[in-house]
């Protein structure tokens, strides 16, 4: 077998030549209990057409073959594979387009969805709104009954709204919905992003476009948030979270003389946390980066989008680091 970059066919089948409703959409490496289970859970959905993608992105040889073995004959799931690691933002990319449905879905492969029709109701709630480009889900703990804080990414102040739905200018990976279109138009993920920021990057190329993001609490999954095969924030975690930070702020014209309380916060987190030396190498290589990066300016809708959906629930701006940066250390235990 190929080892390496394209993907290639593993096993399963690939997606109908025919219109459907939605790709669902899960990345593999390693975890293969919890891989199965995402799956199985994507496969019982119901009240909807939709096929499944799954990307290996390097698990052992072995848990390949038990993979291969699990998804041998499915007609409605594509086990694709391939060598290489692209990171989050990359292997969606890339399963992405190997579909066609109209929404895109996307399933951590240590979440599930909580009910059998989570991805009809989706994509009702795209149909019923036409300039609907994302949809976030309410991610809920293990024991599916109370709410992820981990993957809380939204204004603290909102946590109140958990059930209910309101504009917001991101979603958590873990569990999310696109619309195609949107997805087009935006470019996709910034596959440099590798991992960490890559759908808030996204969100807000979208909302430059028009686009809203909402959140949505009626439309749920469960998060195990498996610690098997996580990125270290001794090693790539901190210094992809620093880095893509400052990058998406670049990208949207902030001066670095407006990020240095950011930069300072970043530092000051990474001393206490004894993460200094991960926390330096992504302050420099934004900064390395940024040379060979295209900027933009913010248009005005997108500015005030922006406002009433988000800094307005977040407080100071120093205020909102502290809370980014607790908020990852929380999700690390």
């Amino acid at each position: 077998m190929p080892t390496n970059w394209p993907p290639y066919l593993v096993s399963g089948s690939l997606p109908p030549a025919n219109e459907y409703d939605a790709d669902i959409i899960i990345l593999a490496l390693n975890r293969f209990d919890d891989t199965l289970e995402a799956v199985e859970s994507a496969l019982s959905q119901l009240g909807s057409s939709f096929h499944v993608l799954v990307l290996d992105q390097g698990s052992d040889p072995s848990v390949r073959s038990r993979f291969a073995t699990a998804f041998h004959g499915m007609v409605n799931l594509s086990y694709f594979a391939t060598g290489q690691n692209l990171g989050v933002a990359g292997g969606r990319n890339l399963l992405t387009s190997l579909g066609h449905g109209r929404i895109i879905i996307g399933l951590d492969n240590d979440a599930k969805f909580s009910s059998p029709f989570v991805v009809a109701n989706a994509i009702r709630k795209f149909d019923e709104s036409g300039d609907l480009g994302a949809l976030a889900f309410r991610i809920l703990a293990r024991d599916g009954a109370h709410l992820d804080l981990c993957s809380w990414g939204y204004p603290t102040e909102l946590i109140c709204r958990a059930e209910s739905q309101f504009n917001t200018v991101t979603f958590v990976g873990a569990a999310h919905a696109i619309r195609r279109a949107a997805w087009h138009g935006a470019g996709g993920y910034d596959a440099d992003l590798f991992f960490t920021w890559e759908e808030f990057d996204f969100c807000l190329r979208a909302i430059s476009l028009g686009w809203i993001i909402r959140y949505d609490g009626s439309l749920s999954a469960i998060h195990k948030v498996s610690p098997e095969a996580r990125v270290s924030w001794d090693e790539r975690r901190t210094r992809f979270f620093v880095r893509n930070r400052l990058i998406i702020a670049r990208k949207w014209n902030a001066p670095w003389a407006v990020l240095i309380p950011r930069i300072c916060a970043y530092i000051i987190q990474g001393i206490q946390d004894h993460r200094l030396v991960s926390t330096t190498q992504g302050i420099i290589e934004a900064i390395r980066l940024d040379r060979s990066r295209p900027r933009v300016r913010m248009p005005p809708e997108m500015r005030d989008y922006l406002f009433h959906n988000d800094r307005k629930h977040r407080g100071s701006v120093l205020h909102q680091i502290w809370q980014a940066l607790h908020a990852e250390r929380r999700a690390d235990a």
